[in-house]
């Protein structure tokens, strides 16, 4: 029920000047819950914005030929990165006191592909599906029946599991992409998520993965004929892939709205409504079986994650690591745009490793470091499915355990100034906290992130920590413009479409450098005010990424 009263004129500017002084006062409230060092507060007022071009036009000049991993470009892109690190009296933190992690990473490419089903409504046609060649055993030739697995998401704990009910061991799963609308877009982009989905269903027992779209106006799929990586361990064994789990999935198929519907028939539709709407429909699919084998070929490349070290001044917290992570690697030379052929990657990511050199520039000129210890890592391999970033999860070069959190840094992009931001995963934990307040101090503020269906937040490197159980967070803009129209994201739109992974995105593209100081300055207090902290981030109670190890 609403109440409408009559308010004297005098009154109301009364009341509107109380309510500015009370917004104002939560304002600088906000800001004054961090109160820095005058040694803190001037170390990063070293951070410098010619600094951090020189970085990114150095990082992206064609001589590196677009950084890709296992080439002269990224080695000199290492050595570029390793003599800043030296000169900012970082510590190595790499293998045997290096720099450097080695990522053996492995290009895999399949061949003589062949994909015979029974039992369907309609005939399997090539071009509706791709089979992703295996890492791990070079000949495949696998025969099984087929269940329908709905999205190929199993989380009781939010109410939704398609494998209830349901038996897939030795069975092929048949699962629509998707997710229930009710979940949130970082759990969405989560549950659906290829390994993931791979994940599960080898826990449940499943040979083998086809994973459709239940959209029929797709008209193409991710494609696997220039190969597919992962990472090998120094034994040969697949040590991390994104597209392969285990030896007991024998296939994984990607596949176009047409080979779903040779299985479902008319019925697809009312499935993916069902679906939509949170209520699972998995089902024994009677006489549906296929028969796949292909073969895979394989070339090895070695490549390195950097590995530097800030160590922190408590004799027992600085044990523990908070990292900050840039993926230092792009695409290479690669087809030819608009007469380039050389993917510079000046904001991805250049701009980030720069962040990072520029966050290392603060603790140079500190002279009390944080309690905890603090870790400069930049990954290879993140344009290949976050793969360098993973394998240091998995495999740190410092104890297993130690680190705390992860503050990743990946295309800030700097184009405008940086008046608002969102902080892709943390709403999942305490670090929402340090979020916010380094936010607030810098009069930075926080939102939502305007872009939910990008799904940004499994595409980057903070991801990899995220799956192993380390609290993290990718900082990225929000929508506030200094005009007042806040649209920033309607203004990177066609900024993106232009640049994003284009030989275009190099030093002569779009830059507001003075922002790139701004996102070093904020990644730096988010990081720092962690290793102050005393207490350890921890996730949210009952979150989704509590148990994930």
């Amino acid at each position: 029920m609403t109440f409408l009263f009559y308010i004297p004129s005098m009154l109301k500017i009364k009341l509107t000047f109380l309510t500015f002084a009370i917004s104002a006062f939560a304002q600088i409230t906000c800001a004054q819950q961090v109160k820095l060092s005058k040694d803190v507060a001037n170390a990063m007022n070293t951070v410098d914005s010619a600094e951090i071009k020189a970085d990114i036009k150095y990082l992206a000049d064609d001589k590196l030929l677009g950084r890709m991993p296992g080439t002269p470009g990224y080695r000199a892109a290492v050595d570029y990165v390793v003599d800043r690190l030296i000169g900012l009296k970082v510590l190595p933190a790499g293998e045997k006191g290096t720099w450097l992690q080695t990522v053996r990473l492995r290009k895999a490419i399949v061949h003589n592909t062949s994909l015979i089903a029974a039992g369907t409504v309609l005939p399997v046609r090539p071009a509706d599906y791709v089979i992703y060649p295996n890492p791990s055993v070079p000949k495949i030739e696998s025969v099984g029946k087929v269940v329908f697995a709905g999205y190929g998401i199993s989380q009781p704990a939010l109410g939704y599991d398609d494998y209830a009910g349901i038996d897939v061991k030795g069975k092929v799963i048949l699962v629509m992409r998707g997710t229930p609308d009710k979940f949130s877009s970082s759990v969405k982009a989560h549950v659906a998520n290829t390994t993931t989905i791979l994940k599960t269903a080898a826990k449940h027992g499943a040979i083998g993965v086809i994973m459709a779209s239940a959209d029929s106006a797709v008209r193409t799929l991710t494609p696997v004929n220039r190969g597919v990586y992962s990472v090998m361990d120094d034994q040969g064994k697949v040590a991390l892939s994104r597209s392969y789990y285990s030896d007991q999935i024998q296939f994984f198929i990607s596949a176009k709205y047409g080979l779903l519907k040779s299985f479902l028939g008319d019925e697809v539709q009312s499935i993916a409504k069902q679906l939509k709407d949170g209520t699972p429909h998995s089902f024994v699919m009677e006489n549906a079986g296929v028969a796949v084998s292909y073969t895979s070929g394989y070339q090895d490349i070695v490549s390195y994650n950097i590995v530097g070290k800030i160590e922190g001044s408590d004799p027992k917290l600085k044990n523990q690591y908070v990292v900050h992570s840039a993926h230092l690697d792009h695409l290479g030379i690669g087809v030819p745009v608009r007469g380039d052929s050389i993917y510079n990657g000046a904001h991805d990511n250049a701009s980030g490793v720069a962040g990072l050199l520029g966050i290392a520039k603060v603790y140079a000129h500190m002279k009390v470091k944080p309690k905890r210890s603090v870790l400069i890592v930049m990954v290879t391999g993140e344009e290949m499915g976050d793969l360098g970033s993973g394998y240091f999860a998995l495999h740190p070069t410092i104890p297993a355990k130690s680190m705390v959190a992860d503050v990743n840094t990946d295309m800030p992009t700097i184009i405008a100034p940086l008046l608002s931001i969102t902080a892709l995963g943390a709403e999942h934990s305490s670090l929402a906290k340090q979020v916010d307040q380094a936010a607030g101090y810098l009069g930075i503020s926080v939102e939502p992130d305007p872009e939910p269906a990008q799904a940004r937040f499994t595409r980057s490197d903070q991801y990899s920590f995220v799956v192993n159980g380390i609290p993290a967070l990718h900082v990225k803009y929000g929508n506030k413009t200094a005009d007042g129209k806040n649209n920033l994201a309607e203004i990177v739109a066609p900024w993106r479409a232009k640049y994003y992974h284009k030989p275009q995105d190099d030093i002569n593209g779009i830059f507001d450098f003075g922002s790139g100081k701004k996102y070093a300055q904020l990644n730096f207090l988010i990081g720092y005010l962690v290793a102050q902290d005393v207490k350890k981030p921890v996730w949210n109670t009952g979150d989704i990424f509590s148990t994930q190890q």
